[in-house]
């Protein structure tokens, strides 16, 4: 069994697995399960959200897919030739990753898009074991003070030591990890990130993690 990826019906946080029950009768046509990485095993990116969204992840299966930040993250790598296709904001749109691949901090959607501390922390391992299953990794992405400050315990690194700042990068034992304001509707529209802002972090992370292209 593969443990960078929990059970569909994981019962490891009491809080979301009654979540998820909720939302399968709210929402029957929902995936609703904990969200899988996508992308390829020896890809050299890795980019880190917080967790699904209700009816974006949580609804299609696919981290990113099916709301504003997909929009954006998606036509960024697009863009940046981190991935090749047509992002039609559904899991079977065809859409590849080229060396990179998406995850999150917790994997299954949280009630108001806020998982408890303790739920990050035990979400954790497989964010762990999904790095150390990863051969050719060289650099991270994490989207969110959340998630940036996962990736740096799941690397054994402290977050006081290493905060979060929007465009840092820095290097956690061997892994260089570049963090970014999340993607979100709420960032944008509040101009917390631009596009221009994100569009620079992104191509960062991709220096970083294939300095030669």
């Amino acid at each position: 069994m593969n443990r960078s990826e929990p059970t569909r019906d994981c019962q490891l946080c009491p809080r979301l697995a009654r979540f998820r029950t909720a939302n399968r009768h709210a929402f029957p046509d929902h995936f609703n399960a904990p969200v899988p990485t996508f992308g390829p095993r020896d890809a050299r990116l890795l980019i880190v959200g917080l967790a699904p969204g209700l009816h974006g992840a949580n609804r299609t299966g696919r981290p990113f897919t099916g709301d504003w930040a997909g929009d954006l993250l998606y036509a960024t790598l697009l863009r940046h030739g981190l991935a090749r296709g047509t992002y039609a904001e559904r899991a079977d749109d065809g859409l590849e990753l080229i060396e990179c691949a998406i995850t999150n901090a917790v994997r299954c959607v949280p009630p108001e898009n806020k998982p408890t501390t303790i739920e990050i922390s035990t979400c954790r391992p497989f964010l762990s074991t999904q790095i150390a299953a990863m051969p050719h990794l060289k650099a991270m992405l994490a989207l969110g003070k959340i998630a940036h400050d996962s990736v740096v315990r799941a690397l054994g690194g402290r977050p006081s030591a290493l905060p979060f700042k929007h465009g840092s990068n820095v290097n956690v034992g061997a892994m260089q990890l570049i963090s970014s304001y999340h993607c979100s509707r709420y960032n944008t529209n509040t101009g917390v990130l631009t596009e221009k802002m994100f569009d620079a972090v992104v191509r960062e992370a991709k220096v970083a993690a294939m300095p030669e292209l």
